[in-house]
C-alpha cells in the first residue's frame, strides 16, 4: 500500500464517520460526506470540482453547499482571477457548533416560548372562568405548573445560548490548547 494510499484511508474513516454523525445537525449523510471532504482540502472547490469528487449532481451538489452555508459550516471565498464560486469548511470547529446550535436553539425558544405563553395565558383565563369543574381546574392548574416550570427552563436555554454566543462558555469549559 502506498503512503498516498494510507492518507485516503485514514481521511476515509473520518469523511465516513463525519457523514455518519450529522443527523445531530439535522442534514443528510451525503451532506456531511460533502463536509468532511471538504475538512482535508488544502483550497477552496469550486461546485463542479465538488460535484466531481463526490459524484453527485449538480443541483445536488448546489442544495448540500446551500445548507452547509446556512449552517456556517462552509464559507464562500473569493480568489482573484476565478470566475466561479469557491467553497471551504469552516476550520474553527467550536464557532460552528455555536453558530449551528444557536440558531437552531433560538428558533425552538422562540416557537416553544411563544406557545407556552399562549397556552398559560388560556389557562389563566379558564382557571378564572365561572362554572369550570373542580377536576378541569385541577388539571388546567397542574398544566400551569408544568408550563411555568418549561419557561424557567427556556430562560436557563436562553442564557445558555447567551453564554455560546458570547463565547463566556469556554470560561466553564475551556478549550485544550495545542502542545
Amino acid at each position: 500500500m502506498t503512503d498516498r494510499e494510507q492518507l485516503n484511508i485514514a481521511r476515509e474513516r473520518v469523511i465516513d464517520s463525519v457523514a455518519q454523525n450529522m443527523d445531530l445537525y439535522g442534514v443528510t449523510e451525503s451532506i456531511g460526506r460533502l463536509y468532511g471532504m471538504l475538512l482535508f482540502q488544502q483550497n477552496p472547490m469550486t461546485l463542479d470540482e465538488m460535484k466531481e469528487e463526490l459524484g453527485m449532481s449538480k443541483t445536488s451538489m448546489s442544495t448540500s453547499v446551500r445548507t452547509l452555508l446556512e449552517l456556517k459550516m462552509v464559507d464562500k471565498v473569493w480568489r482573484k482571477g476565478v470566475r466561479k464560486d469557491l467553497y471551504k469548511a469552516e476550520e474553527d470547529w467550536y464557532q460552528s457548533f455555536i453558530d449551528f446550535f444557536t440558531i437552531k436553539w433560538r428558533l425552538a425558544i422562540t416557537e416553544n416560548v411563544y406557545a407556552i405563553e399562549k397556552s398559560i395565558n388560556e389557562l389563566k383565563v379558564l382557571i378564572d372562568k365561572d362554572g369550570i369543574s373542580e377536576d378541569v381546574r385541577k388539571d388546567a392548574e397542574n398544566d400551569l405548573e408544568k408550563l411555568n416550570y418549561a419557561i424557567q427552563y427556556y430562560d436557563w436555554l436562553d442564557r445558555f445560548v447567551d453564554s455560546l454566543e458570547s463565547q463566556e462558555i469556554f470560561n466553564l469549559v475551556p478549550k485544550k490548547e495545542d502542545n
